[in-house]
């Protein structure tokens, strides 16, 4: 129905069905790979789940006592309280192992630490009221000696100041090391409506009190120096100058019924860098205070503790199968098998199988077709066995323009059909008249330069310049065989009528003879032209056929490509 348009048409893909042994046997088995492949990857990435992330909770709890020996002060017990610093970050906890003290400071005046640029000579060098980054206090505008070499301003601060000193070799709490820490980890996943934590149903007080992660890599309480020799670290050389430390938790769980599994798995790494020589500022700490009163005035001991931060991180996802999330996943992957026909084509098209079935799976899967403003013709030379196509120049003669391709001749005997017909005549080629035999008189005029026949006539358009040779020599139009082939009445009209039993004998015009004749030549010369291009006729052969049959008005349409395509449709029997 005219009326349905678009909507009442479907259209499919053409297919080109090679029977081989080799090419079936190379299809399946990519297949089979690509199945394969599909398969093992579903189960491994579990793409027949649906997943959501973890969100979680954590909490730790560090024991452990260490016993050192501080300058100045002697032996002292450090617990949970003291080495655990002022504050806890959330999902982490700090550990003290290492510390410099200044005691005994009070309020007063006193010279600045002497360090490059603080140096001073007179007052006139301590700006009263100043400070910068590095001060520790405010200068009150007079230079005082510090030592007997060296004079610095005068701060109103905290005295004696602190001095810039490098910690102590080895880590006066290298003790830590023994310390333990409980770390409780609950998750959830939303989507899933889950709940875990890393203390599992089956984890009591006795297991928690003997449990160690060597022999137990579930275990929940971690030693300090295990977690730091895991990371890659020593403990005694971080201890030093501190650094960060990362316990990575990470959930990987299955909540399928048949396969549930849903437990933590541990691993450590350094966050910050450890060398001092690559950084500025190296390691971490911190500085805090304990405070007290001495005969009514306020004194404090400064520390500056060096420690180790562990970082607790938890990550993972949890899947569960969904039936949509399956048939995506299937969708996704049946473009896989396109490689198939990819590899397959690429080694049919480079001829690595067989230049024949190349040839023939081109011209059977590929149609090409050409722009409407770039005619492609064909032409057929009588010395050369092979078609040309040559696209269409309004400046150079149809004999001189190079060829954007050469293809191989493809026979036609359907132009031979009518000859059954006539009684007498003989299509032996081992008995063919010589091309040299002259059977038309020679032309009056001298032959233009592109001829080699020196029998075709000047033309004012590029197109019609073609003769039937590409060197010099005898022209066809002169062989006996275009006379019996192309010119002969008889035959002709034999074709016509070959073509339509019913139709009227041929008028005393020769129009019908002559377009008759054209065909017969192009099926003749031509076989089967390539698809969507234009037999051209040398102009030779187009003079000797009207002479033959001439317009009775002595007037001819000339050389058009669209009556070109009606000819080849004639010669393949279409018209």
């Amino acid at each position: 129905m005219p009326c349905c348009g678009v909507l009442c048409q479907y259209e499919t893909n053409k297919l080109v069905r090679i029977q081989s042994v080799k090419l079936g046997s190379l299809k399946w088995s990519l297949n089979g790979g690509i199945l394969l492949f599909i398969c093992i990857m579903l189960l491994w990435n579990r793409s027949y789940q649906e997943f959501d992330q973890v969100v979680s909770s954590v909490t730790t709890k560090v024991k452990g006592v260490a016993q050192t020996q501080l300058p100045g002060v002697g032996d002292v017990v450090w617990d949970v309280v003291d080495y655990s610093g002022p504050s806890q970050e959330k999902n982490s906890f700090f550990v003290v192992t290492n510390v410099l003290m200044t005691k005994n400071q009070k309020q007063g005046k006193c010279p600045e630490v002497p360090l490059k640029g603080r140096l001073c000579r007179n007052d006139k060098d301590c700006e009263k009221g100043g400070w910068d980054q590095q001060s520790h206090g405010i200068k009150t505008g007079s230079c005082v000696k510090f030592d007997v070499l060296r004079k610095t301003c005068e701060v109103s601060a905290w005295c004696p100041v602190e001095t810039k000193r490098s910690p102590p070799r080895p880590a006066l709490l290298a003790a830590a090391e023994n310390f333990t820490v409980l770390i409780k980890n609950n998750i959830r996943f939303p989507a899933f409506n889950y709940i875990r934590r890393n203390i599992l149903p089956n984890m009591n007080d006795a297991y928690l009190r003997s449990c160690q992660r060597g022999g137990d890599p579930l275990c929940p309480i971690f030693r300090l120096g295990d977690v730091v020799r895991e990371a890659g670290e020593k403990f005694s050389e971080m201890a030093v100058e501190g650094g960060v430390i990362g316990i990575l938790i990470k959930w990987d769980c299955n909540l399928d019924r048949l396969m549930q599994r849903c437990l933590p798995r541990y691993s450590f790494r350094r966050l910050d860098e450890k060398e001092s020589n690559r950084t500025l500022y190296p390691g971490l700490n911190f500085r805090y205070a304990k405070y007290n009163t001495v005969n009514g005035v306020e004194e404090r001991t400064l520390y500056k503790a060096f420690g180790i931060r562990f970082d607790v991180m938890v990550f993972g996802q949890a899947g569960k199968f969904s039936f949509i999330v399956l048939i995506i996943y299937i969708g996704s992957t049946l473009s896989y098998y396109a490689m198939t026909t990819l590899i397959i084509d690429w080694l049919i098209g480079t001829r690595c199988y067989s230049a024949d079935v190349a040839q023939n799976f081109s011209e059977k899967k590929v149609e090409s077709v050409q722009d409407k403003q770039k005619c492609v013709l064909c032409v057929s030379y009588v010395d050369e066995n092979n078609i040309r196509l040559v696209k269409i120049s309004q400046k150079n003669s149809l004999q001189d323009i190079t060829p954007i391709s050469v293809q191989s001749h493809k026979e036609d005997t359907r132009h031979l059909g009518a000859c059954v017909l006539l009684p007498g005549v003989s299509m032996d080629q081992d008995h063919q008249p010589p091309l040299d035999h002259k059977s038309d008189p020679a032309p009056k005029s001298s032959p233009p330069a592109w001829c080699k026949c020196a029998r075709c006539t000047p033309s004012s358009l590029p197109q019609e310049e073609l003769c039937c040779r590409r060197s010099e020599g005898a022209c066809i139009a002169s062989s006996p065989l275009f006379q019996q082939l192309v010119l002969r009445r008889s035959l002709l009209e034999a074709v016509l009528l070959y073509r339509d039993p019913l139709s009227a004998p041929a008028g005393p015009g020769h129009t019908a003879l002559r377009h008759c004749a054209y065909s017969q030549y192009i099926s003749w010369r031509f076989g089967v032209p390539p698809s969507n291009s234009h037999p051209a006729i040398p102009s030779c052969c187009i003079g000797r056929v009207r002479g033959e049959y001439p317009s009775p008005d002595g007037k001819y349409s000339g050389f058009r490509p669209t009556r070109m395509v009606s000819m080849q449709a004639c010669a393949n029997g279409e018209l």
